[in-house]
């Protein structure tokens, strides 16, 4: 049979944390790679009495077709959870917040729409937004999130910006309250749209971060959340804020990818939601991940030790970020690392344009401190050989 596939179809690549995944997969590798919640934060007895609960009192609804929208009572969930006033008219339940990602992408891009990023920034983002055909353009960063001026220079002619101002993924930055006030005016000024993606914002370890971006011109904003870092990711459960003008045309694309979201699923998280669980819950996890970052910042600081690497101390989230001593490649460091059964993330495929090959990502919540311990080490040796062997090259004599 001769399939002719569409031209967007060459767009679609596959992910690399996915064939990532794959690798971890394999008896022995400690992962330090996908951005997998601990599944010892799964609140699965709640679940289980939900469950017990959707069925007996409205099964027959809780197994029907649905409104597109959502389930009304987590809308208004929602929409009381969120730091500023939010309609629950403008909310709409997604099949996770990677979704959202494509409702945003189908709506408003077109081919060669010029896009704003973060350098860098979450990969899957980059690949929600491909098969739309953008001109995806990085904004310079550092550590307290996109630099105002190059955002100013490169605002002209541009359908929007997309921002992760909370641990970010990949970085594990947070963007500083300095720095949203001025990326909020610069973006309003000049009519420009945010996309702010917030799927790790609870899971903060001392302080809550500053309020969203979208708290400060909501109608200038579409916001991304997700239920996967604080429920389960199981449940494949996010959901978006939008303004009233733009609301209606997301709605109708998510119509026709799929309907709705499982009304099941949203009416458990609806029952688990109850009696303020989550302000019970989340601490717990917060606890734990701030005890599996610092053990991952132990374990760098000492196995590292005279070697020329930078990482962050990212202040919540999942995710720790660094850049390896120069000349080393994490593409063709990782399958010497998976040897020595540890498993990262490169750097690379997070960058909209030319990606550092010296940077990795670190995910700090899925490992226990003994497997960071040991993961850790056994990466610090990978990097050693890799050294001595760029040594020995740089000292081998010129072919003849």
């Amino acid at each position: 049979m001769n399939w002719k596939l569409a031209a967007r179809a060459a767009k679609m690549n596959p992910s690399v944390l996915r064939e990532i995944l794959k690798v971890t997969e394999r008896p022995g590798i400690i992962s330090l790679a996908g951005g997998l919640p601990s599944p010892k934060t799964f609140p699965i007895q709640a679940f289980a009495d939900a469950c017990a609960e959707v069925l007996h009192n409205d099964g027959q609804a809780a197994l029907q077709y649905a409104a597109s929208e959502g389930y009304g009572p987590l809308r208004q969930a929602v929409a009381d959870m969120l730091p500023w006033n939010v309609d629950p008219a403008q909310v709409l339940i997604t099949t996770g917040s990677q979704q959202g990602l494509d409702l945003v992408a189908k709506v408003l891009i077109d081919p060669g729409s010029k896009v704003l990023v973060e350098t860098s920034t979450y990969l899957g983002a980059l690949q929600a937004f491909g098969p739309m055909e953008p001109n995806p353009v990085s904004v310079a960063s550092d550590e307290d999130g996109v630099i105002v001026d190059d955002l100013i220079e490169k605002a002209k002619d541009v359908r929007f910006i997309y921002l992760l101002p909370n641990f970010q993924n990949p970085t594990g930055r947070t963007m500083t309250e300095e720095r949203r006030a001025a990326v909020s005016a610069a973006a309003a000024e000049a009519g420009l749209p945010i996309i702010e993606d917030n799927p790790y914002g609870e899971l903060w370890f001392d302080e809550a971060p500053p309020l969203p971006l979208t708290a400060r011109n909501p109608e200038g904003c579409i916001y991304l959340g997700s239920f996967s870092k604080v429920l389960a990711p199981g449940l494949r459960l996010g959901f978006l804020v939008a303004p009233k003008a733009i609301y209606p045309k997301l709605l109708q694309a998510k119509q026709a990818v799929d309907l709705h979201t499982p009304i099941f699923t949203q009416r458990m998280v609806s029952a688990v939601m109850k009696d303020n669980f989550l302000e019970r819950h989340v601490p717990t996890i917060r606890a734990l991940y701030k005890r599996q970052r610092d053990a991952m910042i132990a374990a760098l600081t000492r196995e590292m030790k005279g070697l020329d690497v930078k990482f962050n101390a990212p202040a919540g989230g999942m995710f720790l970020w660094a850049r390896l001593p120069e000349g080393i490649d994490t593409v063709a460091l990782l399958p010497k690392a998976v040897e020595r059964n540890v498993a990262f993330v490169p750097g690379a495929p997070f960058y909209a344009g030319q990606g550092d090959p010296r940077t990795l990502r670190l995910s700090f919540v899925t490992a226990s401190v003994e497997e960071i311990d040991v993961a850790i080490a056994a990466l610090a040796l990978t990097m050693r050989e890799e050294l001595a062997l760029l040594g020995e090259h740089k000292l081998a004599p010129a072919a003849a």
